[in-house]
């Protein structure tokens, strides 16, 4: 996600956020709130409107959302929240103070309806995940949603992991973090192979299963786990 992607989606969760407290809202209002053309929140609107969101358009006033509509808990499911939670921590890493601001404000209110599993989830996730200050290079996965899940449930997880020196082997972990680094995207995990916890990059996972079978929460936060590793 590059830096306008960013912006574009802390500006779609404030504008679905302002619908929800006032009756109506103008596009030029919009636009001169957000900073950008009318245009741009026509362009808005209709996204938010592909996204299933039931907005009314009262021709020369403005915008408002069908009466009595509200996010409800089941339009976010957990992978869609744990989304959520990464594009927060994009969003942290911009250094424009107005963005951080308003997304925050946003995501705080998004996070109030969820339901209450998913919101521990979503918090457990946003703890431990962390993103170096280099954001928007580009991080190659195809695991990063299953990893996330396997985190926040406590799934044991068994991979085909290859090393540095080509090596195949397979293992069963316990997700226990996501970081962001400035090269790639790393899973730190308790190995059972291994006894240790150990570094796992994603793009060398070749093969990943989420299994049923649950292990026991590690009893530390991620701040924690770096004061006692390094």
């Amino acid at each position: 996600m590059d830096n306008t992607e960013a912006k574009r989606l802390s500006r779609l969760t404030a504008i679905l956020t302002q619908l929800q407290t006032k009756r109506l809202l103008t596009a030029t209002e919009l636009a001169d709130k957000f900073s950008v053309s009318i245009r741009t929140i026509y362009r808005d609107i209709k996204a938010l409107e592909r996204a299933g969101v039931p907005i009314l358009t009262d021709e020369g006033k403005g915008y408002s959302l069908m009466e009595h509509y509200r996010i409800p808990p089941i339009m976010f499911t957990e992978n869609q929240a744990n989304a959520l939670i990464l594009a927060e921590q994009l969003v942290l890493k911009n250094k424009d103070a107005s963005l951080v601001k308003d997304y925050l404000e946003a995501i705080d209110k998004i996070k109030a309806v969820l339901k209450h599993s998913v919101k521990d989830k979503a918090n457990l996730l946003a703890e431990r995940t962390r993103f170096d200050q280099n954001v928007y290079r580009e991080r190659n996965s195809n695991s990063l949603s299953e990893l996330q899940f396997a985190l926040t449930n406590f799934c044991l997880t068994r991979i085909e992991y290859t090393n540095e020196d080509k090596k195949t082997t397979s293992r069963l972990i316990e997700p226990f973090a996501l970081l962001s680094t400035h090269e790639n995207w790393l899973l730190v995990a308790w190995c059972r192979l291994r006894k240790s916890f150990r570094y796992f990059r994603l793009d060398r996972i070749k093969k990943l299963e989420v299994l049923s079978e649950k292990f026991a929460p590690h009893k530390m936060t991620l701040q924690e786990y770096f004061d006692k590793f390094y």
